[in-house]
């Protein structure tokens, strides 16, 4: 047992093991609430300080948060400011950097404008200095040929004056001499480099009647004559009462052309000195006569180089014409040839086919004939080979069947050479 002594009133009792361990008990259980409630309010006290301490820290670090955003954002809020102006800054730097590079290509194009405007004005100085040149040129050429016509007009008169005071003192015949002269000295002037192998020389041929005054001819190596030219030479004196004209004379040199087989004629003319038409040049009459000309002494070399230059071109046309008949006759020999021996070997193959085709119809009768022999034998074949077919079959048994009188006999004999 266990003696308790209350401690409010001093009455000591007793109480068992089991009461005491319940006494105990609740006495535990109440000092450990006690010290549970007291360690929980320490616990709570101190979470509560804690929690007052982490606030006030979270505070401080708020406060210095909020002094550093602060801070922060009057630096960044100052950088923005300085940021812009500077942007502020390089926007009027580009800007009076434009205006300067504007003002450089306002200059620059400025200055190209004067080049050119000087180039141009220098162009069209030189043109002007150019053109006036040649104005000075045209008026210094036409004053030389001025001049110069002058000089020419003032020595033909004095040729003029000349020739008609050397006329005057010629007779009409000395007068045509002189052109013929002329001619003949012009000609040999040149002979030998221009024309070396040609023959000219003065018509002395009068057997027709008539004769003209030289003959001009030229012949191939080969001895084909190249041209052939009937030259006439009229001139006459300036006093002459009655004057002549070219057409007078045309009829009489065509004469002379033909019968001196010449291919050419070729008057060669002072008369009608004022013409026009004769003056210009060489004058081409074959409207009247065929192959006939008219020309001033001045054109006598030239028409002689053209008209054998065309003959050089007609005889090597000539040539080529004649290369090429033949080259024709040889490929026309050759055809002929070919067709011959075309018409021949087609007579030889009809002949060699009516052979064959004989020979062919030869073949065919004796294979018919020979076809009628094989039929014979081949019915001869048969017929014997039935013969020979009934000659087997044959029997004195058959023969006698019919013939009483023969199986009589038959069987006789049978019977006398079995005993």
């Amino acid at each position: 047992m266990q003696e308790i002594k209350c401690p409010h009133c001093g009455e000591v009792f007793q109480v068992d093991e089991a009461g005491y361990a319940a006494i105990v008990k609740q006495v535990r259980d109440r000092e450990f609430a006690q010290e549970v409630e007291r360690r929980e309010t320490a616990a709570v006290e101190l979470a509560v300080s804690k929690a007052e301490q982490k606030k006030e820290k979270e505070l401080a670090q708020l406060h210095a948060q909020l002094e550093q955003l602060k801070q922060a954002s009057q630096a960044e809020k100052q950088q923005l400011i300085t940021e812009k102006e500077m942007a502020q800054l390089q926007e009027q730097q580009q800007i009076r950097q434009l205006q300067r590079d504007l003002e450089a290509e306002k200059e620059r194009a400025k200055f190209s404008v004067q080049m050119a405007l000087q180039e141009q004005q220098l162009t069209i100085q030189e043109l002007k200095s150019a053109l006036q040149h040649e104005k000075d040129d045209r008026a210094n050429q036409e004053h030389y040929l001025r001049e110069q016509h002058k000089m020419e007009l003032s020595m033909k008169d004095e040729q003029i004056a000349q020739y008609r005071d050397f006329k005057a003192r010629q007779s009409t015949k000395m007068v045509g001499e002189s052109l013929e002269q002329h001619c003949l000295t012009e000609f040999n002037r040149i002979r030998m480099t221009a024309f070396p192998n040609a023959y000219f020389d003065k018509d002395n041929d009068a057997r027709t009647g008539s004769k003209g005054d030289f003959i001009f001819r030229e012949n191939a190596p080969d001895g084909t004559e190249i041209l052939s030219i009937m030259f006439e030479m009229k001139n006459e004196m300036d006093t002459t009462a009655t004057k002549h004209r070219n057409e007078d004379f045309f009829k009489e040199l065509d004469k002379d052309r033909r019968e001196k087989k010449c291919e050419y004629a070729v008057l060669v003319t002072l008369l009608e000195a004022d013409s026009e038409l004769y003056n210009t040049g060489i004058v081409d009459v074959s409207y009247q006569y065929e192959k006939m000309y008219v020309i001033r002494p001045q054109f006598f070399i030239p028409m002689i180089t053209l008209l054998r230059n065309a003959a050089m071109n007609a005889v090597k046309a000539r040539q080529e014409l004649a290369l090429i008949r033949e080259q024709n006759i040889d490929i026309t020999n050759f055809e002929n040839e070919v067709n011959d021996f075309k018409s021949k070997f087609s007579y030889n193959y009809q002949q060699a086919s009516k052979r064959f085709q004989e020979a062919i119809d030869e073949i065919d009768k004796s294979i018919a004939h020979l076809q009628k022999i094989k039929d014979a034998l081949t019915a001869s074949d048969r017929q014997l080979r039935l013969a020979n077919d009934k000659a087997e079959d044959l029997s004195i048994k058959k023969l006698t069947r019919h013939n009483p009188t023969m199986r009589q006999k038959f069987e006789e004999l049978g019977n006398s050479e079995e005993s």
